[in-house]
């Protein structure tokens, strides 16, 4: 009998369970009415009458921690529409409404309980409009692409006000249609969802049931219908700027452009956003200044390639999602290869005049962007359109000779040129697609001779999905060709990323070409959706010619590379913990001759503890590497493997004080390498509306070889390396005050101290041996001495008593301190006011040894450089 009871409501339990499911993934559809007489004031208040004209739809499912249960606190919402807006109320239950978290923060930056609506307007199951606001009313805000992508850089202007009672929690929306884009119709039905965090649980819920093994996001929302006989808003938007600042810096005596210690400065421009059609909006930029935005962060690059930088413009930022065009999928080294790297834009000028001891000269930080323009949209057909046109002017420096001065040009005038274009093919499951670009330099000035005068690029994608997205299918080609002077493609051919000149290399250099052209591709497939498991495959490769960096960015050409990886996750909560992810990859690499020059796999796993703590954990194993590009055009050499260990641990965010702590530790076979780093970062909210975050980091290396100089001399050459230990202590420090959603107060600064000691100096001998340390010769104390008084090494092969060749010193030690402070107000919807100091400290001392108190005190004694800003724009509507 109770064998037979436990059957009988395990039976019913599953046939309820089956019957939620199957009702959850029916399509829900919301329909809204029209407002008839006043509209509501949008207070948070939930006092006008027009708001009973509509039910209430209350009908939530939990999916996350579980998936189909039944949320712990009630939602509810109404929609209204008139000719020029849609309204929403989200009244958000709670039981103990004590204990909604309220954080205050600044806009794109919520945190704690908060709702969201999302509008597929165009519903085409792949793009839609996402409005969040938390309980204090700070607003989250961006446009979803590609059914899954999201993007947080637009600022649409829209209205909410929220409130709090003894029910809970509620939230009252208006958006206007001229932040959507829709068509042209009688009636219209539109993709919907609303979603709601419970922070305190860390749950979420949701109108539309969209289980986590899905890939699908806007494909799968509910719809709203009623809305009818309602025009598309053409609104046209002008945001001109002016701002004016004050740089104080140290005086220099002789310097007649640092003689002051003080310099004035003044900008104006114009920002400005024209919806040209239903489908294409027009955003374009007349002299922007950027100066509110926060610096980069201290770095000490010592390998061959080229730092990469984020965006942080708001022009280059916002709606970028639609030029990003990566070369391959992926992370690692060459995960950010792009055939569009704004920062391109507005460079820093790349020619540096030669001065004479007399000479002093004022250089331009920057690039001025005369002007930008960009074009973006998507047609009810399919068609996603963007396109993007800047002017940057031709720099000049300005250099003094005992009072007489010159312009000497240090950068030409240039155009870039970037169209992007995507058709959706059945409903989003197939699209293909293209990207060109254009940078077209005006060089015609000698100073230029070794930049090319024009570079193109271009790609066509292409992608699949199936069996409700859950499987992927993509490829991707691109060519690129570069023209000018023998000696600018000269210089391409000898740039990190080919060093045609090595002596070992399967290229060879041509100085007579006028262009260089390559090719690249990708192909990948992958289960991504659909149950616990998911797995998957790639392949890339860049051809040697490939070159991308006048308005892309390439790390390296010459590569074809695989990977395989599969994932077992759980996201139901089971044991002691909440979510379980384990990974394991694998990866190699070859270059065009054949030759496998790395290889390597790795395991690691990520969880979440019911008491909502964060454990991460990783091994990484590298097999042996052939260094292509360390030695600088030299011979390639080979390294033995090494293996790395990593660990993350957080605490739990819901609390006022939250900590992580993470750790790695990398050692290679041999000896040759050994690597450790360590990082903290702790957050304290001490009250609703004040953040407060500290984040330390240290790291040690010591590695058998690293690059010196490339030496010639008496028809022979050496390619000297040493061995080098780094340390570095960074901490970042921030301070995020927000009085209200629309004020805000951060500040941000970072101290930073790095120190390089060389020793051990070498010259390699045979670099392909598989012994490590029989490739290099070590120079003995009879080969090497030191001249403390030129601070210079002297090196006397063989111990001839005759010097062979000699080296300056390379040890170093740089420190640095980069700080922001911003009071941002925005003090109508879309005008905004900023006051920002900047301040830096930058010094650096010929001794390798790491001392930070040493380095402090450097760091306190050198007169920092102040910038004072302030930056008031308008906008205005029409």
């Amino acid at each position: 009998m109770p064998s037979h009871y436990t059957f009988k409501r395990f039976a019913f339990t599953l046939f309820a369970f089956i019957l939620m499911a199957s009702l959850s993934a029916q399509d829900k559809i919301y329909t809204t009415s029209r407002i008839i007489g006043e509209a509501p004031v949008i207070d948070g208040k939930m006092t006008e009458t027009v708001w009973e004209s509509v039910p209430w739809e209350s009908d939530f499912t939990q999916q996350e921690p579980y998936e189909y249960a039944e949320p712990s606190q009630k939602t509810a919402f109404k929609v209204l529409f008139d000719d020029n807006n849609l309204y929403m109320l989200v009244r958000s239950y709670d039981t103990e409404p004590e204990k909604i978290e309220r954080r205050l923060g600044r806009r794109d930056n919520t945190d704690g309980d908060w709702v969201g609506i999302g509008i597929s307007s165009y519903n085409d199951k792949l793009t839609a409009f996402a409005f969040a606001v938390n309980a204090s009313g700070v607003k989250w805000d961006g446009v979803v692409t590609e059914d899954t992508e999201y993007d947080d850089t637009p600022n649409p202007v829209w209205y909410v006000k929220t409130s709090i009672d003894g029910e809970g929690w509620l939230a009252e929306l208006k958006i206007p249609y001229s932040q959507l884009r829709f068509a042209d119709m009688e009636n219209h039905i539109w993709g919907f969802q609303v979603m709601r965090h419970l922070f305190r649980k860390e749950e979420f819920s949701i109108w539309q049931m969209i289980p986590q093994e899905s890939n699908q996001w806007v494909s799968a929302w509910g719809e709203l219908h009623g809305i009818n006989n309602i025009k598309p808003k053409k609104e046209i938007e002008l945001i001109p700027y002016v701002m004016g600042k004050l740089e104080t810096f140290e005086k220099e005596e002789g310097n007649p452009f640092e003689s002051s210690g003080s310099k004035w400065g003044y900008n104006a421009g114009l920002d400005g956003k024209v919806a040209i059609s239903n489908d294409f909006t027009l955003n374009f930029t007349v002299n922007p200044d950027f100066g509110q935005v926060e610096a980069d962060p201290s770095e000490v690059n010592l390998s061959a390639f080229e730092s990469y930088f984020p965006e942080k413009r708001p022009f280059f930022v916002e709606g970028s999602n639609i030029f990003n065009y990566p070369l391959a999928s992926g992370d690692g080294p060459f995960g950010r290869d792009n055939l569009f790297y704004s920062r391109r834009i507005g460079r820093s000028p790349q020619y540096d005049p030669d001065l004479s001891d007399d000479e002093y000269a004022e250089y331009p930080e920057n690039t001025t962007i005369l002007g930008a323009v960009k074009l973006s949209g998507k047609t009810k057909n399919g068609w996603s359109i963007g396109v993007l046109e800047s002017l940057t002017n031709e720099e000049t420096a300005l250099i003094d000779s005992l009072g007489n001065r010159r312009e000497d040009p240090v950068e030409p005038m240039t155009n870039y040129f970037n169209t992007r274009v995507q058709k959706d093919i059945n409903k989003g499951k197939t699209s293909i697609g293209g990207m060109i670009t254009a940078t077209n330099r005006f060089t015609d000035h000698s100073n230029f001779s070794s930049l090319p005068t024009a570079a193109y690029t271009g790609g066509v994608d292409f992608v699949h999905f199936w069996k409700d997205k859950s499987y992927r299918l993509g490829f991707k080609t691109t060519v690129s060709h570069v023209q000018g002077s023998q000696e600018a493609i000269l210089d391409l051919q000898e740039a990190p990323q080919r060093y045609f000149q090595r002596p070992d290399s399967h290229m060879s250099v041509d100085s007579t070409l006028k262009t260089l052209n390559g090719y690249s591709g990708s192909l990948n497939f992958g289960k991504i959706g659909g149950g616990h498991w998911r797995f998957g495959g790639s392949a890339a490769w860049n051809s040697p010619g490939l070159e991308l960096n006048d308005q892309g960015y390439l790390r390296m050409a010459d590569f074809i590379k695989q990977n395989a990886w599969v994932s077992y996750r759980i996201w139901e909560p089971f044991s002691i913990f909440r979510s379980l992810n384990i990974n394991m990859n694998q990866w190699s690499g070859w270059d065009f001759s054949g030759l496998n020059t790395y290889s390597g796999m790795n395991i690691n796993t990520r969880l979440q503890f019911k008491n909502y703590w964060h454990f991460g954990t990783g091994y990484n194993l590298s097999f042996r590497e052939i260094h292509r590009f360390e030695l600088r055009g030299g011979p390639a050499y080979w390294s033995p493997g090494n293996q790395n260990i990593w660990i993350n641990i957080e605490s739990d965010e819901r609390k006022k004080l939250e900590v992580e702590w993470s750790g790695s530790h990398r050692w290679g076979n041999q000896d040759y390498l050994t690597r450790y780093h360590t990082g903290l970062e702790i957050t304290y909210r001490p009250i609703q509306f004040l953040e407060l975050s500290l984040e330390p980091s240290y790291s040690f290396s010591e590695k058998e070889i690293q690059y010196v100089e490339h030496i010639e001399f008496e028809n022979d050459q050496r390619y000297l390396t040493s061995r080098i230990k780094q340390e570095m202590i960074s901490a970042d420090i921030r301070i995020n005050l927000s009085l209200t959603p629309d004020l805000s107060i951060q500040y941000w600064g970072q101290p930073f101290v790095f120190s390089g000691d060389y020793s051990e100096f070498k010259h390699m001998v045979d670099p392909m041996n598989s012994v490590y340390k029989d490739q290099f010769h070590i120079y003995t104390d009879d080969e090497i001495s030191f001249d403390a008084t030129n601070d210079e090494y002297t090196v006397d092969e063989g111990g001839q008593g005759t010097t062979t060749f000699s080296f300056d010193n390379p040890d170093f030690s740089f420190y640095e301190f980069r700080s922001n402070l911003v009071i941002r107000w925005e003090y109508i919807p879309g005008s905004t006011a900023y006051l920002v100091w900047s301040q830096g400290r930058t010094g650096d001392h010929p001794d390798g040894r790491f001392s930070l108190s040493e380095n402090i005190d450097r760091l306190i004694d050198i007169t920092p450089t102040n910038v004072f800003l302030l930056k008031l724009s308008y906008r205005l509507s029409f």
